[in-house]
């Protein structure tokens, strides 16, 4: 099978794998969960002890002895606050987030790495009833011979110059993923960015809880800044991903890919008809995106809305 992605992509595909790996596990660490890693809470002795020093040296019989302290060579106690956490099934919280930032992270491989729909430039035997179904698409929209891959290209189809290789229902070629969003890998692509937006916006409130503002300045851009900072870019990117999800969204829902959306004026399939000639309705747009339900070409689809018009036309 021929990659989806040019050999030289390897480096910048495995250099944006960790850095979207940091960015997920960002508000895992200690400095975003305040409450669970403080002195106090790991040395929970050490401070009662403390807590009781005497604070006049009047009262010196009052002070504790040494041996109420932890020696340097001996482990550090188990904190109460972990068992009791563990006993109420709150460490449950922390464990979902890892398996949904792994889950992120799976369709991310999955969507960058799998075929997106390539049109098979060697006719195979099990599309010669598709080759029967391209007959059916009407003398007016004659179907194009890509000039890069001298393929005929089916309805919805398109050649990305990056993949090299025409892709069927072509929707954009993805900078992130080095890989374009066609029919095969189309449904994953709109999961991995809901359930990335889900992460994201998990880290974010992880990371707007471990923000304490009233400090003095220079004491909190210490304590604080890199957490600050880490608030703004997950900001961003909960933005970008929001946005993105709901335009894919919007055109899943009117069975429209992005590059229909844009060029509808440059495609000849789409030039002679005032609308989506592949709009089924949201249900059954939903359930083929989806499901791959109700199964057929967009072929026979173009034909079926066609007799449809002629039906109607011929009627009035």
């Amino acid at each position: 099978m021929i990659p989806s992605c040019p050999p030289e992509s390897a480096d910048e595909l495995v250099f944006f794998f960790f850095f979207l790996l940091y960015l997920n596990f960002s508000p895992l660490y200690p400095m975003q969960w305040p409450h669970q890693t403080t002195p106090r809470t790991l040395f929970p002795d050490l401070y009662s002890a403390r807590d009781t020093l005497p604070t006049s040296s009047c009262t010196p019989t009052n002070t504790p002895s040494y041996s109420a302290w932890p020696q340097p060579h001996s482990p550090p106690p188990a904190s109460p606050a972990l068992r009791q956490w563990e006993e109420q099934g709150e460490l449950l919280l922390p464990l979902i987030f890892l398996l949904l930032v792994l889950g992120s992270l799976l369709l991310y491989l999955a969507v960058s790495l799998m075929d997106p729909g390539y049109v098979n430039i060697q006719p195979q035997p099990q599309e010669e009833a598709k080759e029967e179904q391209t007959a059916m698409v009407p003398q007016t929209i004659p179907l194009r011979r890509c000039r890069y891959c001298l393929v005929l290209q089916p309805l919805r189809a398109r050649h990305c110059r990056e993949c090299r290789r025409c892709v069927r229902r072509y929707d954009h070629h993805c900078p992130w993923m080095e890989n374009c969003v066609g029919e095969r890998n189309h449904p994953l692509f709109v999961a991995y960015l809901a359930l990335q937006l889900v992460v994201l916006l998990w880290g974010l409130y992880l990371a707007w809880s471990g923000l304490r503002f009233f400090q003095p300045w220079g004491l909190w851009l210490r304590s604080s800044g890199l957490l600050f900072a880490t608030f703004l870019l997950l900001s961003l990117f909960s933005l970008v991903a929001g946005l993105l999800l709901a335009s894919h969204l919007y055109l899943v829902a009117s069975n429209t890919t992005t590059w229909e959306f844009i060029s509808s004026h440059r495609i000849a399939y789409l030039r002679q008809r005032p609308g989506n000639p592949f709009d089924r309705g949201l249900i059954r747009n939903l359930a083929h995106f989806f499901c791959g339900w109700p199964s057929g070409s967009w072929e026979t689809l173009w034909a079926e809305e066609e007799e449809e018009e002629e039906g109607s036309s011929q009627a009035v």
